[in-house]
């Protein structure tokens, strides 16, 4: 059978990539093609479009490129109608592929949608046009079942994930000594900087994250990039924080860098300061005592703000917990003297650290006992079989 894939961002890719697998063991004669990124690639999708053309984050930020926005899902519809598959697959990313579920839905192609759209936080009334749109829900949080319960609407939780992606042996320390001379680092523990994978969110986060570097000394920086964004958007951060610095290398301030090693590099960190998504939540899964942060334009913030309603967090960790697992450090919050302090907090306060990973332990119990993927895979080829 033929599956069509949406994935807009990075962690969709890598949750779809899982799908693709689980669903070549189900069906081996799946043809795959689709919008993604290098992991959907790799596991045998042929892609229309990579990610990185995709990717807009904030609703300024959209705005701007609009016109890049549109265009791209009319080039996605196209390739659709001309391909014709068994079923769609769309997943999350929200303000794209919900355009076009109901462009598949009007064509009588059947829809299947995995990684819900954060619905229960803003956008309540995008309800009506998935239950119209949407032929089979997969939701990957325990809370969210509930929420499509009460607004009369049955789907399957598969549970998250990421508990593929993050083996639970991850959660014991690899060899540090390795990691370390490997990439060439100190020996001096380190602290992990992701500041997200967008260019948008490495703008606005990284500097603040490297304006701590000097009030800990005894701790090596090393910020988690990622191969499909130019370094150069990396060292520009890096550079200007330098000329701040009466140092003359990055080096001398212990600032350091590893290309697509996020799970080693935080296996293998005291603490890690995280950009808001996904990332926060596989670092509760490996276990590592984090600080979240969140900054974007004033425009985009302002209209969040003014949108969402009903929840108190915006971390996946502290929603899945309902309760202030790690802190969060929101737009005017995120600033180098709170980042300061809760930074000594999660590698200096043995109480805190302790509290934060029995929280840890309790989440993942909560996330469920694995192979999200296969039972996406079950709803997925059972769809397109009808």
């Amino acid at each position: 059978m033929r599956y069509y894939i949406v994935a807009g961002e990075a962690s969709g890719d890598l949750h779809a990539s899982n799908l693709i697998k689980a669903i070549k063991a189900k069906d081996s004669e799946a043809l795959f093609r689709g919008c993604g990124g290098d992991l959907m690639r790799n596991a045998g999708a042929d892609l229309l479009m990579h990610y990185k053309e995709m990717a807009f984050m904030g609703f300024w930020e959209v705005f701007v490129h609009l016109s890049e926005v549109l265009e791209n899902i009319k080039r996605c519809k196209a390739d659709i109608l001309e391909w014709l598959p068994d079923v769609l697959v769309l997943v999350d990313y929200p303000g794209f592929n919900l355009r076009i579920a109901q462009f598949a839905k009007e064509r009588h192609i059947k829809v299947v949608y995995y990684i819900s759209p954060q619905i229960w936080a803003w956008k309540k009334g995008r309800i009506k046009q998935i239950k119209r749109d949407v032929d089979e829900m997969m939701v990957i949080l325990p809370f969210e079942k509930e929420f499509y319960a009460k607004n009369g609407m049955d789907v399957h939780y598969v549970g998250h994930p990421l508990l593929d992606a993050v083996q639970r042996d991850l959660r014991t320390r690899s060899d540090v000594v390795s990691f370390k001379t490997d990439n060439q680092l100190e020996d001096r523990e380190i602290i992990a900087l992701l500041p997200g994978s967008r260019k948008q969110e490495i703008n606005a986060i990284l500097p603040t994250m490297l304006s701590v570097v000097e009030q800990f000394p005894q701790y090596q920086f090393v910020v988690s990039t990622v191969s499909w964004l130019p370094k150069e958007l990396y060292d520009k951060h890096l550079q200007t924080s330098v000329e701040t610095m009466c140092t003359s290398s990055l080096q001398s301030r212990n600032v350091y860098t590893v290309c697509d090693q996020t799970y080693a590099l935080l296996a293998n960190a005291k603490a890690a300061i995280v950009a808001s998504g996904t990332a926060t939540l596989e670092t509760s899964m490996i276990g590592t005592p984090q600080v979240v942060c969140y900054a974007g334009s004033e425009i985009s913030y302002l209209i969040a703000k003014h949108l969402i309603s009903g929840i108190n967090y915006i971390s996946l960790p502290n929603l899945i917990m309902d309760a202030p697992v790690v802190t969060e450090l929101i737009q005017h919050d995120y600033n180098p003297e709170r980042l300061q302090k809760e930074l000594r907090l999660i590698t200096e306060d043995a109480e805190n650290i302790a509290a934060m990973k029995a929280q840890y332990d309790e989440l993942y119990t909560r996330l469920g006992n694995g192979s999200a993927s296969q039972k996406a895979a079950e709803v997925v080829v059972g769809t397109a079989a009808r």
